[in-house]
């Protein structure tokens, strides 16, 4: 029995390397360990060396031997110290010199075995324990690094912060976040593979700089990078040499990195808060190319407690209809005279204490926190009770689009919802548009395409909100299902002096036309800019030329006005 349980260890493939000048040590080690391990042999640390960088990936343990020629024990054990790969192999150090103990585990030896090899069981048994603590440490190690990039994971990272503050509690540090602006649109345009090659890069260099900025670093999220550094006199300088780095490495210059900092960290905090504020700052930056490093300050501590707080009212709000829904009109221009054809509900928060809550602040808030499910449905409640409460009224019902999340979409029962919604309200599915941000499709579009593919069934009208802004392939685009494409206002904006955004416009409006389906243009609020989306094709306008949101009662006044009943 015991033969057998031996011939199954040393079917696993463990290797040991015996390394020693002497014949006759060499086959006395080999006829002891060689019963559960295969083994390897080698005269001195030159041949040795040899033989571990051929088998440096299926070494299990170094046997070495101290005082051999051309290369010695401390010499070979120098060459793997300094060596990443070859300085994870244990090597027991086989001596009767007590005296080379310490330089020997100064240069990474694990154990030691005197000489001469007299108790056959203590060595092996010391031989097992130094592979079985090896074989657990790389295993520990291999999940505290983030595969793709080397650098910590965030559990380990957190760990290890806590452990350098431990043994330099008074020493000055930030807390840094980087970010890849737009990595899932990259991915989406040029592939995952060139994804994978920034990240990368970018985990290289802060690798190469860490020494210099005392830093510990980790990937953390698919497109964050955190680094705890000691206090830098200039971030810009650090975040302008990573996107250096990265330009000249992938020969893109169109990678834009950001940074959020938080200086001097207050030590009294744990670590996940610190970075929590650096990651305020980071998303205090818009999303764009214009501002890629910001700060965290008093202003944005007092905005996290004013965010804080409003999450805590999030239940309330809602019981007491604190959330207001707004109307803003959307109107057909293809004849000649404009007819009212649907409106967009927008909510607003009229809060007892702070007036009205501007939606820029409380909506984002709620989407990170994924509260927005909760005021979504609320608005799509209040929205659809309103539509029926004019179709009773006025006998016409004014079809309204509202606003769908990407968390939303991924809830299970959204359909089911919906559709519930819209018998209990006794309208039909094309009297409420469903309006989702092209962002939205490139972050899952597999998952989302499918979601929106049964509410189409079901009768709904999906329309594509913010297109231009999220920068879909055109192949996709052929793919997605849409009923409307809403062009984003930020063209509309600058459109009549900027001839790039001109052709913007037309362009979004071809590709409606060539996709069959009708284009929104939402921020109108000239007559020249009229004229222009007429004149390019385009039929439903909405914005301040015609009405800014309005109350519900407010936009009666519209129904009443217009003709198209």
């Amino acid at each position: 029995m015991r033969q057998a349980e031996l011939r199954r260890e040393k079917n696993l493939s463990r290797n040991v390397l015996i390394v020693d000048d002497e014949p006759l040590n060499r086959a006395l080690l080999g006829r002891i360990v060689g019963d559960r391990y295969n083994v390897l042999y080698a005269a001195d640390g030159k041949e040795a060396l040899d033989v571990i960088r051929e088998n440096k990936d299926v070494l299990s343990l170094v046997l070495l031997d101290i005082i051999m020629p051309n290369m010695n024990g401390f010499e070979l054990l120098a060459v793997l110290k300094g060596d990443a790969q070859l300085s994870k192999i244990p090597v027991i150090v086989l001596t009767s010199e007590k005296s080379a103990e310490i330089k020997s585990l100064e240069l990474g030896a694990v154990d030691f075995i005197p000489k001469p090899y007299d108790m056959p069981e203590v060595i092996l048994a010391r031989v097992r324990r130094s592979i079985e603590l090896s074989e657990d440490r790389n295993i520990i190690r291999a999940t505290e690094f983030d595969p793709l990039t080397g650098l910590y994971i965030k559990e380990f990272f957190f760990e290890y912060c806590k452990e350098y503050d431990h043994y330099h509690p008074d020493e000055k540090r930030d807390a840094e976040v980087v970010n890849v602006n737009r990595l899932k649109t990259i991915n989406e345009l040029k592939g995952r593979e060139f994804g994978d090659l920034i990240l990368k890069t970018i985990a290289e260099r802060i690798k190469e700089k860490a020494e210099e900025f005392g830093a510990i670093a980790a990937r953390c999220d698919s497109d964050n990078f955190y680094i705890y550094t000691k206090n830098l006199p200039d971030h810009e300088a650090m975040l302008k040499d990573l996107s250096d780095y990265l330009k000249q490495k992938t020969g893109s210059s169109k990678i834009s990195l950001r940074m959020g900092v938080y200086e001097d960290v207050d030590k009294n905090e744990v670590i996940e808060q610190r970075f929590d504020r650096a990651t305020i700052a980071l998303d205090s930056l818009k999303s764009g190319y214009s501002s890629v490093l910001a700060k965290y300050d008093s202003a944005l501590h007092d905005k996290e407690l004013f965010g804080e707080k409003l999450l805590g009212e999030i239940e309330t709000a809602i019981e007491e209809k604190q959330f207001k829904v707004f109307y803003q009109p959307k109107y057909d221009v293809s004849g000649e005279k404009p007819r009212l054809c649907g409106a967009e509900a927008l909510v607003r928060w009229l809060h007892p204490e702070h007036g009205m809550v501007s939606p820029g602040v409380f909506i984002p808030l709620f989407e990170k926190n994924a509260l927005v499910q909760k005021l979504d449905r609320y608005v799509w409640k209040e929205a659809a009770s309103q539509v029926k409460l004019w179709k009773d009224k006025f006998g016409y019902c004014v079809p309204v689009s509202v606003n769908v999340s990407r968390i939303d979409i991924f809830e299970s029962d959204i359909e089911s919802f919906l559709v519930n919604l819209i018998k209990e309200s006794g309208l039909s599915t094309e009297n409420i548009h469903l309006e989702i941000t092209e962002s939205a499709y490139t972050d899952d579009s597999s998952q989302l395409i499918k979601t929106v593919e049964t509410l189409r069934a079901d009768g709904f009208k999906i329309e594509m909100d913010d297109f231009g802004t999220g920068y879909s392939s055109l192949n996709m685009l052929t793919k997605l299902p849409i009923d409307i494409l809403k062009l984003d206002m930020a063209f509309i904006r600058h459109m009549t002096e900027n001839p790039g955004d001109r052709k913007m416009v037309k362009l979004v409006v071809d590709i409606a036309d060539f996709l069959a389906v009708p284009t929104i243009a939402e921020g109108v609020e000239s007559e020249d800019q009229l004229t222009i989306l007429k004149d390019y094709g385009c039929k439903i306008i909405q914005g301040y030329y015609f009405s800014k949101p309005v109350p519900a009662d407010e936009f009666e006044k519209f129904i009443k006005n217009d003709n198209c009943r």
